[in-house]
């Protein structure tokens, strides 16, 4: 017997409604993220520039949005679905004795913007994930990017919202906090597929030229 075949059909029906309303909710977030496809593509370009000339990306969220930015510094350093070169990718919140020392010393609004200061390089692209567009600590990262030449990027949810307006470039989607996040994997899983495009070019054209 199966789980739902021991639940009573009212209680079975609530959760299955549960469910169809959170696949619901997510479409508005895919929708808008749709809207943005030239952005998003020419982020993945940008960036396959930036990392072939010599720069890093530095990423940076809070919870699960931390997930996200460590999803997207793997497959930067490791490989979307081509075998590429290895290029320079750095969560900034994956390092938790850097993370819980900067906290303790300078506080938790410094967490990020202190690495910024130690590991980025003008040219380099800081990418910051946020639901909900109001961390200080991403705020005071794309602040210190500014100071020093880096190139600011951020994927939000809803405009308006302080992160979208500090940064350079940013792509909002709308939607709950919950369906912005899912769509924002959508997001770097494009981008992903974009720089590996674009690398794949450039390493060609290099070929070419070397003949």
């Amino acid at each position: 017997m199966t789980l739902n075949q021991q639940l009573p059909r009212a209680e079975a029906q609530q959760l299955s409604t549960i469910v169809d309303r959170h696949v619901a909710e997510l479409v508005p977030a895919l929708d808008s993220l749709a809207l943005q496809s030239r952005h998003l593509a020419a982020w993945g370009a940008t960036l396959a520039h930036r990392l072939w000339s010599g720069g890093r990306l530095l990423v940076a969220g809070n919870g699960g949005s931390a997930a996200e930015a460590q999803h997207l510094s793997a497959e930067i350093v490791g490989r979307y679905l081509a075998e590429r070169p290895a290029f320079s990718a750095i969560a900034l919140h994956a390092d938790t004795s850097s993370l819980t020392a900067i906290g303790n010393d300078y506080g938790f609004d410094q967490v990020f913007s202190r690495q910024v200061a130690a590991h980025g390089r003008t040219g380099d692209i800081l990418l910051l994930l946020s639901t909900s567009g109001r961390s200080e600590n991403l705020l005071q990262a794309a602040r210190e990017a500014q100071a020093r030449g880096i190139h600011s990027w951020a994927m939000t949810g809803t405009l308006p919202n302080p992160l979208a307006a500090i940064t350079e470039e940013h792509i909002a989607l709308a939607g709950t906090g919950a369906s912005v996040q899912e769509a924002q994997l959508v997001a770097i899983h494009a981008l992903c597929a974009c720089f590996d495009l674009e690398i794949d070019r450039l390493g060609r054209a290099g070929h070419e030229a070397l003949a």
